[in-house]
């Protein structure tokens, strides 16, 4: 009896399912009803930023079974002979012009012949076509410029990313006229023409679409003609370099209130190109940013008229500014402030593996403390994240997508892991770390990092809103054009077009539902891999957790429709796993860019213990604060059936790891590369790093000396210099070998040294 009701439920099943007229009336249409109320409605900001930006790899994260063939097609980045003779002059030749001291605390600016050689040899033109006169570089070129001149002045490298990122230069070269295009990019390219672009203003910060500077449609005389154009009145705040500018970029609200357009009265954000020395325009003064050298300050506009066709793209783009600014953050967000936060990493990577060694307390190198490790050791492993984040990103920017959610991913956890190194650096450097002057290398990193984490939007709004808020609808297969299905007018056609998405849509989320369960039972034992050796695992748990992912979204959809939006801690969470697996994936993609290195495993190990911590913690998290206690239940017993076993690095790895980076070699170049050396450089990083260097040199010496004190033929508490005379008076070494160690520690007295100044 029980095997045939079973039998009859399952031909009913397949019946409802198969038979479209049944489906309709007993699946399709009540949910397509049920849709059309929980799904919140899309604001045109929001229809807009979905439109204009493109899916890349976070789609093939959201579908729970990621085809990691596809992120090893994507290829390794790399540099044009053009773009690589660049670097090894004109780069190198400005860092050798750099003096970030007397930036900072003298001038408060750039000198004029560093001002003077950004101009001349292209700096401000890398994204510029050349027809024009620019670069033209890669996304990959320009960060590695602004990462390289960051490593030694977040001063210069902001005055440098500034014009090569939002702003007119790249507006223009995407939307402008042709007209605007011949008359601005050349001026542009040779620095005649210095740009800023101002979108921020007082009532508008993260909240760009809700700018309330205006312009209104209307005819006024403008070089004795009688012309149709724009008045505008405006007030900005925090434009990166303003006070010098004098091409001015702007957004501001387009209206039409005597319909001299048309019939619409609201056009909506629009963008316009204006010289600053045009009648009405006032450049105010200079921010103060954290005492940073770089320009920023106000601009203000009082009834200000220009022409229409001063409006970037001309009036065929008029009220398509809000889409054309979301099309080009990606330079912000993907390239420009991942590059500041990365230089960071190599420079603090650099530095504090060197201090580290060269630094001794209670006759031990402080590199030896396992306190001092588990803090090296993050710093080592974030950097090595940063990097891996910086390549994966600029290669999909590179193949011309505009991915709005990775890019949101870079620049909210890129910027948080900037911080963290430069932390982790303070904390082990510590009174080298505060103390400014000359010597100083942290400091005025330090003092930067809360920028990059407020600007192109706040970290907090970022991670609550943005990552999740978009990716969760822009990446999942089905939800968008179901809402769209939902939209539409034609309410047959509607459900026509739901019906077909939601047999798909369906399978979907069963497949997911049984692969986070089957996964969390065996241990991912079955999911795939692409490759062999000690990562093939992480692709593994990384399916899985993409799985997990994937079933969260749809049953929080479900369940919580338009209150997703608000409940900001849930998305962001979910954000979260989806960021975290963004960031694994480049992990992998690096090593193997790098040819599976075995000197970059130790770092490959800590990044992604710590990566599938974090994203199954965040799942746990959002899981365990689930509105619906039953459906959180239901959700735990499918994505964390026996517990949620995904460990942080333990101490083991950090401390391999920060044994394995604390002496030269390859894997600490690779990890240090964008904070180079150069001939003739007397700054704190050369002094520390030739400290290290050094000593390593002399490593077999110290060893001799330490064997002799163990076995009594040299005191045990000797001052180095002395310690080296009685090894050198028992021919224990020779001349040439107590010079070696007598210059070694001469080094390492100038890089542990801080600044001293008169009274200040």
């Amino acid at each position: 009896m029980a095997t045939t009701l079973l039998v009859l439920l399952l031909i009913a099943i397949v019946v409802v399912f198969s038979v479209k007229n049944i489906r309709m009336q007993v699946i399709s249409r009540p949910v397509f009803s049920f849709f059309k109320k929980v799904l919140p409605p899309l604001s045109n900001t929001e229809k807009e930023a979905m439109e204009a930006g493109d899916v890349w790899w976070e789609g093939e994260l959201f579908k729970g079974k990621p085809n990691w063939q596809i992120l090893h097609s994507y290829g390794k980045p790399t540099l044009t002979s053009e773009e690589q003779e660049f670097i090894d002059n004109q780069v190198m030749t400005a860092l050798t012009m750099i003096d970030d001291y007397n930036i900072v605390n003298d001038r408060k600016d750039l000198p004029p012949e560093l001002w003077d050689y950004f101009k001349k040899e292209g700096f401000f033109a890398l994204i510029i076509p050349k027809k024009y006169g620019g670069k033209a570089f890669s996304a990959y070129a320009n960060s590695t410029i602004v990462s390289k001149i960051a490593s030694r002045s977040v001063s210069a490298a902001v005055t440098v990313m500034v014009p090569n990122s939002l702003g007119p230069g790249e507006l223009l070269t995407h939307y402008g006229t042709s007209e605007q295009k011949d008359y601005w990019l050349p001026q542009l390219a040779d620095g005649r023409a210095i740009p800023c672009f101002a979108l921020t203003g007082p009532e508008a910060g993260s909240d760009a679409g809700a700018i309330p500077d205006s312009g209104i449609v209307c005819r006024q005389e403008f070089n004795g003609v009688d012309t149709l154009g724009l008045k505008l009145n405006w007030d900005k705040r925090y434009i990166t370099l303003a006070p010098v500018a004098n091409v001015l970029g702007l957004a501001f609200q387009m209206y039409d209130p005597d319909g001299l357009l048309g019939d619409t009265k609201h056009i909506g954000i629009t963008c316009a190109l204006i010289p600053t020395d045009h009648d009405g325009v006032e450049i105010g003064s200079r921010h103060n940013p954290l005492n940073l050298a770089f320009m920023n300050g106000t601009t203000r506009g009082k009834d200000v008229f220009i022409p229409l066709d001063w409006i970037i793209g001309g009036s065929q783009y008029a009220g398509r500014g809000w889409r054309m600014l979301v099309e080009c953050l990606s330079a912000g967000r993907g390239i420009s402030l991942p590059a500041l936060s990365t230089a960071s990493g190599h420079m603090t990577t650099k530095t504090t593996t060197a201090y580290s060694a060269v630094r001794q307390q209670f006759g031990l190198e402080i590199g030896k403390f396992e306190g001092v490790q588990e803090a090296l050791a993050r710093v080592i492993a974030n950097t090595y994240q940063l990097e891996a984040a910086r390549r994966l990103t600029t290669t999909g920017i590179d193949l011309k997508v505009k991915p709005s959610v990775v890019t949101a991913i870079a620049k909210y956890h890129m910027t948080e892991l900037g911080r963290k190194v430069v932390d982790d650096a303070m904390d082990i450097q510590s009174g080298k770390g505060i103390q400014l002057g000359p010597k100083n290398y942290l400091g005025h990193g330090y003092m930067a990092l809360p920028i990059s984490i407020t600007v192109e939007g706040a970290n907090i709004l970022t991670r609550s809103l943005m990552i999740f808020g978009q990716g969760a609808t822009r990446c999942h297969p089905y939800v968008l054009a179901e809402m769209e299905a939902a939209g539409m007018e034609d309410t047959s056609a509607g459900l026509e077009r739901f019906d077909a998405l939601l047999l798909g849509h369906i399978g979907y989320a069963t497949r997911n539902a049984f692969s986070a369960l089957g996964n969390a039972l065996t241990g991912s034992r079955f999911a795939q891999s692409p490759v062999s050796g000690e990562t093939k695992q992480y692709y593994k748990d990384m399916t899985r957790l993409s799985a997990g992912l994937a079933l969260m979204t749809d049953v929080s959809m479900l369940i919580l429709g338009g209150d997703l939006k608000r409940k900001e801690m849930l998305s962001a969470r979910m954000g979260d796993v989806l960021s975290q697996l963004y960031l694994g994936s480049a992990t992998l993609k690096l090593f193997e860019d790098n040819g599976r290195q075995f000197d970059d495993l130790p770092a490959v190990r800590h990044v992604m213990a710590t990566r599938l911590h974090l994203a199954a913690k965040a799942l746990d998290e959002a899981i365990r604060n689930f509105p619906n206690r039953g459906v959180a239940l239901l959700l735990r017993a499918l994505i964390f059936p026996l517990g949620n076993r995904f460990k942080d690095a333990s101490d083991k790895l950090s401390i391999e790891l920060a044994n394995a980076m604390s002496q030269p070699g390859p894997a600490r170049d690779r990890l240090t590369f964008l904070c180079p050396d150069f001939e003739g450089d007397t700054s704190g990083i050369a002094e520390v790093e030739n400290a290290f260097v050094a000593k390593h040199a002399c490593k077999g010496l110290y060893k001799k000396l330490k064997s002799a004190q163990k076995e009594g033929s040299l005191p045990t508490k000797l001052a180095p210099l002395a310690l080296f005379d009685a090894a050198l008076e028992i021919a224990l070494i020779t001349e040439q070998e107590y010079q070696s160690l007598v210059k070694a520690d001469e080094l390492r007295l100038a890089a542990i040294a801080v600044d001293e100044f008169e009274a200040l």
